[in-house]
């Protein structure tokens, strides 16, 4: 096998879930039957890799100083919403009619990964709690074990600025049945338990 093929194989499998089967199938496709569709991934790629950056202000991805959230007049500034990833806050965005703006912290609280307040943001996230603005912060973290201690730790954060933390319901998702839900999202949803009014 020449060395080209094998450095695009392991360069495939910097991609998450890509194996050496999988990089191996899609270096063999690209250059099979896909060049023209590779020349334009990797002239997309190059491009993004170089000119996408962070947003100033929630640290999501942008091309340029302020995504479009943090740029439009029309969303609600009071309510802010914490997410994990940019992943993440598409999701929100696509699933729900939030229409206040976020933070994304580009990772989660894991001090075993060296991962702590300053590598995602919290002290840019206090100046901007600092400035009286935001009233709520949706904590939309995930419900690992890490997310929870983010969590914990942002709510503590939004709690030091007199802003209201508030945390995503986890449970039973709609449509479930209970029968087939894990016994760690029951036990949560029952301890989690609301009045209905």
């Amino acid at each position: 096998m020449s060395s080209l093929v094998e450095q695009l194989i392991e360069a495939l499998k910097v991609l998450p879930g890509v194996g050496n089967k999988s990089a191996q199938r899609m270096a063999y496709h690209l250059l099979e039957r896909g060049r023209d569709g590779g020349k334009q991934l990797s002239e997309v790629m190059r491009d993004a890799l170089e000119r996408v950056g962070h947003c100033a202000q929630c640290r999501d991805f942008t091309e340029g100083e302020l995504c479009a959230i943090c740029a439009s007049a029309s969303r609600d500034r009071h309510s802010l919403c914490v997410v994990e990833s940019p992943a993440d806050r598409l999701a929100i965005e696509q699933a729900t009619g939030f229409r206040g703006v976020y933070f994304v912290l580009q990772g989660r609280l894991s001090p075993l990964d060296g991962i702590g307040p300053r590598e995602l943001g919290l002290d840019k996230l206090s100046e901007r709690l600092a400035e009286g603005e935001v009233r709520e912060m949706i904590i939309a973290t995930n419900p690992t074990v890490e997310g929870e201690a983010t969590a914990h730790y942002l709510a503590q954060l939004a709690r030091q600025h007199a802003v209201k933390p508030s945390r995503l319901a986890h449970g039973v998702p709609l449509g479930g049945e209970l029968e087939y839900v894990d016994r760690g999202t029951l036990s949560h949803a029952f301890g989690s338990r609301t009045e209905i009014l």
